[in-house]
Protein backbone atom coordinates (compact mmCIF):
# COMPACT_ATOMS: atom_id res chain seq x y z
CA UNK A 1 0.00 0.00 0.00
CA UNK A 2 2.68 2.27 0.81
CA UNK A 3 4.54 1.41 -2.63
CA UNK A 4 1.58 2.61 -4.29
CA UNK A 5 1.25 5.99 -2.22
CA UNK A 6 4.93 6.76 -3.04
CA UNK A 7 5.28 5.90 -6.36
CA UNK A 8 1.73 6.10 -7.70
CA UNK A 9 0.46 8.97 -5.97
CA UNK A 10 -2.63 6.76 -4.74
CA UNK A 11 -4.82 7.83 -1.86
CA UNK A 12 -6.23 5.22 0.58
CA UNK A 13 -9.02 5.11 3.16
CA UNK A 14 -8.94 3.34 6.56
CA UNK A 15 -12.52 2.39 7.55
CA UNK A 16 -13.42 0.87 11.09
CA UNK A 17 -16.90 -0.54 10.85
CA UNK A 18 -17.83 0.77 8.04
CA UNK A 19 -16.78 4.30 9.13
CA UNK A 20 -13.87 6.40 7.57
CA UNK A 21 -11.35 6.82 10.39
CA UNK A 22 -8.14 7.98 8.48
CA UNK A 23 -6.71 8.35 4.96
CA UNK A 24 -3.18 7.35 4.09
CA UNK A 25 -1.85 9.93 0.98
CA UNK A 26 1.27 11.47 -0.15
CA UNK A 27 2.63 14.10 1.70
CA UNK A 28 1.83 17.51 0.36
CA UNK A 29 5.40 18.76 -0.68
CA UNK A 30 6.63 22.53 0.75
CA UNK A 31 9.19 24.67 -1.50
CA UNK A 32 11.48 27.20 -0.05
CA UNK A 33 9.26 29.61 -1.30
CA UNK A 34 6.18 28.86 0.59
CA UNK A 35 8.34 28.26 4.20
CA UNK A 36 9.80 31.85 3.73
CA UNK A 37 6.57 33.37 2.87
CA UNK A 38 5.10 31.19 6.40
CA UNK A 39 8.12 33.05 8.37
CA UNK A 40 8.26 36.39 6.66
CA UNK A 41 3.57 36.51 7.52
CA UNK A 42 4.57 35.56 11.37
CA UNK A 43 5.29 38.87 13.37
CA UNK A 44 8.93 39.21 14.47
CA UNK A 45 9.39 38.23 18.37
CA UNK A 46 11.03 41.17 19.77
CA UNK A 47 11.98 38.84 22.61
CA UNK A 48 14.05 35.75 21.12
CA UNK A 49 17.56 37.41 21.52
CA UNK A 50 16.80 37.60 25.21
CA UNK A 51 15.45 33.76 24.68
CA UNK A 52 17.91 32.53 23.02
CA UNK A 53 20.52 33.49 25.31
CA UNK A 54 18.08 32.19 28.52
CA UNK A 55 18.48 28.64 26.37
CA UNK A 56 22.23 28.93 25.77
CA UNK A 57 22.85 29.78 29.10
CA UNK A 58 21.16 26.79 30.61
CA UNK A 59 22.92 24.37 28.49
CA UNK A 60 26.55 23.06 28.79
CA UNK A 61 29.02 22.07 26.88
CA UNK A 62 29.56 18.53 26.30
CA UNK A 63 32.95 17.19 25.03
CA UNK A 64 33.07 14.07 23.05
CA UNK A 65 36.23 11.41 21.97
CA UNK A 66 36.01 10.77 18.62
CA UNK A 67 36.95 6.98 18.01
CA UNK A 68 39.41 6.56 15.07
Amino acid sequence: MLDRVEHDGETFLVERHGRVIASVAPAAAASGRTVKALLRAQPVDARWPEDLAALRAGVEPQERRWSA
